[in-house]
């Protein structure tokens, strides 16, 4: 493809792209207002790199930080989901949507959605998890990847008090995700740990799950510090 066919492609575009239509049963986890879909960038330079930022809701709240960060470094595409670890993610929907690429570097995070009893079999987290990972290599083995870890879950009305039930379940599947992550060689944002001890920052009242505008800041910042690690000198 020559550069102007390329050019006339990609502004015929479309910006938003969902594999399939996503579904959330549980009203808590809502997408905070920006909907669940795949928010793509213009490209208008085929040389410069492009990054994918993967995450639930929490996303919403840092991507527009992150975008503005990398603008002139990287064309970043933000895919707001709410899924949990499954085969159908691996085998159907993640592929679908890395198609959209290709990208240098992917971003990427779940864990919000999947701490729901019946959601995740016992025993399948870590293979689940483990075939994220492979089916991105498998799709776009060049990529450099960055797996973001989860972050905290708060009382209902108490914003100072961690849930003990689902934040502990939060707690260990960070911890799974981790192992699997160094078994295959793939750096860690510790979200989780950047703001655990910052919890005045979160959204509170009934909301146990989003942050405040300082606490995304942070976030966007550390997902942009690990992004430009990875990026590449050149291409």
């Amino acid at each position: 493809m020559n550069r102007l066919t390329f050019l006339l492609a990609t502004a015929f575009a479309f910006h938003t792209f969902a594999a399939e239509t996503p579904v959330e049963t549980d009203p808590r986890l809502h997408s905070d207002g920006q909907g669940w879909k795949l928010n793509q960038a213009t490209i208008k330079d085929p040389k410069r790199p492009r990054v994918l930022l993967i995450g639930d809701s929490i996303l919403s709240g840092y991507m527009a930080h992150a975008i503005k960060k990398l603008d002139g470094k990287a064309y970043v595409d933000a895919w707001v989901n709410p899924y949990n670890q499954s085969e159908h993610l691996n085998t159907k929907i993640l592929p679908d949507v890395l198609a959209k690429g290709p990208y240098d570097v992917i971003h990427f995070n779940m864990g919000l959605h999947g701490w729901q009893e019946g959601r995740i079999k016992p025993g399948t987290f870590e293979p689940l998890t483990k075939g994220y990972v492979d089916a991105i290599r498998a799709k776009l083995p060049n990529a450099k990847l960055i797996w973001a870890s989860s972050t905290p879950v708060m009382l209902e009305g108490d914003v100072k008090t961690l849930d003990p039930v689902i934040n502990g379940t939060i707690i260990d599947h960070n911890r799974m995700a981790a192992k699997v992550m160094a078994e295959c060689s793939v750096p860690v944002s510790d979200f989780y740990a950047l703001l655990v001890d910052k919890l005045d920052l979160a959204r509170g009242g009934k909301d146990k799950f989003h942050w405040n505008g300082p606490a995304y800041q942070i976030l966007g910042d550390k997902c942009v510090e690990e992004v430009l690690k990875a990026l590449p000198a050149s291409k």
